[in-house]
């Protein structure tokens, strides 16, 4: 008898993971990653590496990959008592936007900080003599609206200032190399706190060779939220509550997707962040459905069971225990068969989250 995806308690996406499967750091280069290939009809597991990704596309095959970047929102510093402090930029908290305050240069932001009990509104964290935040108002759930005060553009001030926000389970602080590598290299529109991270194995020549097999690549833009490192803490996965998270389809992003189907051609998803946005995107409303172009906000929880629509193949990383990513993931690749993979992942020694090794999923 098949499980009942309906009725899976959160508990039923937890497993076992060694502390040493954790990737601290990336591979040596991108494309050095292993690729675990998981095939859905027959349920066929092959171990190949990265690099080999060009040789699973076929003519008429669409990549589409999430093109948006990380900025540097860690912001450390002290409380005037001289206690350390922190501040983790979200978003810019554009309705109090001003007309002296440009909307690329935004100052108001929403934001988390710590020691959250102690920066309450009016209170202010020192990061450097040239950057102050001041914390303006709490928000629900216990952010904060916060002001960046600073004579130099924000732009600069973070660069210099803010650090790259690394997930906590990589236990280390951020040094030189992660500017780069916890960055995909077709980065473009800035405003996401963690990366796409199915995208960090891409280097520019295997892109090249994917559409040198006659695929094609375009790119949406979903910017991350801190969320996606939330655990499902409720039991009854019903009961989470999604962050929401901003997107944005080009026209020529939903154009080349409608051809890809029309074609016959499958569409690969370059991570969950691009699964939901595609199927967030879909509308019904045109004959055999279509992305819907134009701008958004998300909240879309995938599990089992879901029927996907914008979406034929998969790549993707290994994700934490009762996580919303590895319920996307088994409602895609189907539990069981997902169940098995991540066993099989753990014991050949694969490398795990946000600097490890990758999934492909397959018809």
């Amino acid at each position: 008898m098949g499980i009942d995806c309906a009725s899976l308690a959160t508990s039923f996406f937890d497993y076992e993971l060694p502390p040493d499967r954790i990737a601290a750091y990336p591979a040596p280069r991108r494309r050095d990653s292993r690729l675990l290939v998981l095939h859905r009809a027959s349920g066929r597991i092959r171990h190949l590496h990265f690099r080999d990704l060009p040789g699973l596309v076929t003519p008429g095959d669409l990549l589409v990959v999430n093109d948006t970047r990380v900025f540097p929102a860690r912001l450390l510093g002290r409380k005037p008592s001289g206690a350390a402090a922190e501040v983790l930029l979200l978003r810019p908290a554009t309705q109090s936007a001003s007309p002296a305050t440009p909307p690329d240069r935004p100052r108001t932001w929403e934001a988390l900080a710590r020691p959250g009990t102690k920066l309450k509104p009016g209170r202010t964290v020192e990061i450097a003599p040239e950057l102050s935040v001041r914390i303006l108002d709490g928000l629900p759930g216990g952010g904060r609206i916060v002001r960046l005060d600073t004579p130099l553009p924000i732009a600069e001030a973070l660069s210099r200032f803010g650090r790259v926000p690394l997930p906590p389970y990589l236990r280390r602080e951020d040094e030189p190399l992660d500017r780069d590598r916890y960055q995909t290299v077709y980065a473009r529109e800035g405003g996401s706190v963690a990366a796409p991270t199915a995208g960090l194995h891409f280097d520019d020549e295997l892109l090249a060779s994917v559409e040198a097999q006659g695929a094609s690549i375009c790119a949406v833009t979903l910017h991350v939220g801190p969320g996606t490192f939330r655990p499902v803490e409720a039991e009854n996965p019903s009961d989470h509550r999604m962050d929401r998270e901003e997107y944005h389809v080009p026209e020529t992003a939903a154009e080349v997707h409608r051809r890809c189907r029309d074609r016959g051609g499958r569409r690969w998803a370059v991570g969950t962040t691009v699964v939901r946005t595609l199927e967030s995107a879909w509308t019904p409303d045109v004959a055999q459905g279509a992305v819907r172009p134009g701008a958004g906000a998300t909240d879309l929880f995938i599990r089992p069971p879901y029927e996907f629509r914008a979406v034929d193949c998969l790549v993707t990383n290994f994700h934490l225990p009762r996580s919303t990513l590895l319920m996307l993931v088994s409602a895609f690749g189907g539990v069981d068969l997902v169940r098995r993979a991540y066993r099989e992942a753990v014991d050949a020694g694969y490398r795990f989250y946000s600097y490890g090794d990758a999934m492909a999923v397959l018809p």
